[in-house]
């Protein structure tokens, strides 16, 4: 009996420059997003209090809420028109569009004089944050080796915590340095990104995959025209990619229960995380410790660092022990660690500790609609599925920090408000055990 041969060559190995240039436009496209993201919180106490009446400070914690809300009903807006655009006119030309939407609005940012000014570019930056990350998980998805996707989508999410550390390095030097003006001067930079677009037009590839696609659609569509019948299977290939994907039962199920996963992974970092730095810097004024907004900057910074580890640690971990099974170490390790967080660490040591850990589950896990997702779907729906899965919960989630904002200020406090929220987490392990694994398999067609 002959034994297979095993190919036993290096993930790495399988990869050439082309492949390399992708994940690093993508990177790029994406540590800047996380650097935009991250720098709202790092200045939202400042910026409120520069452009909030008196008499609305008193309800500091809304107007908060309502500003990432305003950034997460662009983000979800966006990302979802990014993907299906994705799908009609390429991967790289939509990266480059949306990486100058918000490249744009967030220099625009920093001339804001106005809340309602603020909360509209707010909106606006998100159209462009939403839109970006589609293209780079397709693009890696469809040209990288299947040894090496999952590490390289792990790879391109970890850059969403890079780009937290850039902001709050930039931020650590900046505010002491242009005193009131410094929020200002954070969104400035934060148009970097439009610097890079000349490298994405001349260095990047389009999708080969997305290409014959492409020219599979134009083709049936010629025929269509010429009064030539389809097949069924044609049809569906002609057809809008957001009803053919929602037409057929089987890719509609999918979409679903990945829906279900990406509702808790949203409304668990939106409602419940990006709280972490203001209730540090609260636990550690009720201790009466010396500087209690470093002690939430150090948490913050902690909580990224953490995330990191779990974006870098998804592409190994889901091609050693499967896509589902980190699906649910991600989601059950987030809904233990919340509560460790916010009702049983008791010192500003010991949340930052905490916090470390579950950023390692609730913003880390963000890594798993970077590798699973993109492998379920085919390539003329991909970017479409992707994106769907991936920003239609922002309509929802964007509630998130609505309500977390008033829960916190009604219930007198953030720990039975995170609890609340992270039950979220049980619905998504409930969803795992009817999806697929995908680990080894091909892309599907």
């Amino acid at each position: 009996m002959e034994v297979p041969a095993v190919d036993r060559t290096a993930w790495h190995q399988t990869l050439d420059a082309k492949q390399w240039r992708v994940l690093i436009a993508a990177f790029l496209g994406w540590i800047f997003n996380g650097y935009e993201t991250y720098a709202l919180f790092l200045v939202m106490s400042p910026v409120l209090r520069q452009l909030l009446e008196p008499e609305q400070l008193a309800n500091l914690s809304s107007y908060a809420g309502m500003l990432v809300a305003a950034t997460l009903l662009g983000w979800a807006t966006g990302g979802v028109l990014g993907g299906i655009v994705a799908d009609y006119i390429g991967r790289k030309r939509t990266m480059i569009i949306t990486i100058l939407i918000y490249a744009s609005f967030v220099g625009l940012t920093s001339m804001a004089q106005s809340w309602t000014q603020l909360l509209a570019l707010r909106f606006l930056t998100g159209l462009g944050l939403g839109g970006e990350w589609v293209t780079g998980a397709t693009l890696i998805a469809e040209s990288w080796s299947p040894k090496a996707r999952a590490k390289g989508a792990g790879m391109m999410q970890s850059a969403f915590g890079w780009g937290s550390f850039l902001a709050a390095g930039v931020w650590y030097f900046l505010e002491p340095a242009a005193g009131p003006a410094a929020w200002r001067w954070l969104f400035v930079l934060g148009a970097t990104p439009a610097l890079f677009v000349p490298y994405i037009q001349w260095k990047v590839q389009e999708s080969e995959r997305w290409l014959e696609k492409h020219r599979q659609r134009g083709d049936l569509r010629h025929r269509r025209r010429s009064g030539v019948p389809l097949t069924a299977q044609e049809t569906i290939l002609t057809a809008f990619t957001v009803k053919a994907l929602f037409s057929d039962p089987a890719l509609r199920r999918l979409v679903l229960l990945c829906l279900v996963m990406s509702l808790a992974s949203t409304v668990g970092y939106w409602a419940v995380s990006t709280w972490i730095p203001a209730y540090t810097e609260a636990a550690a004024g009720a201790a009466g410790v010396e500087s209690p907004a470093r002690w939430g900057a150090v948490a913050g910074l902690l909580y990224n660092a953490g995330a990191i580890w779990g974006y870098l640690a998804a592409g190994f971990l889901a091609d050693w022990i499967g896509r589902r099974p980190l699906l649910v170490c991600f989601f059950a390790g987030s809904l233990v660690t919340t509560p460790v967080v916010y009702l049983w660490s008791h010192s500003p040591a010991a949340i930052v500790v905490a916090a470390a850990v579950n950023g390692v589950f609730t913003l880390g896990q963000f890594a798993w609609m970077a590798i699973y997702p993109p492998e379920l779907f085919p390539t003329a729906l991909r970017a479409t599925a992707v994106s769907i899965i991936f920003n239609t919960t922002r309509f929802l989630s964007f509630l998130g920090p609505l309500f977390a904002g008033l829960l916190i200020t009604r219930l007198g406090g953030y720990g039975t408000t995170a609890l609340l929220f992270s039950l979220t987490y049980l619905f998504a392990i409930c969803a795992v055990p009817f999806l697929p694994e995908t680990k080894g398999k091909p892309l599907p067609e």
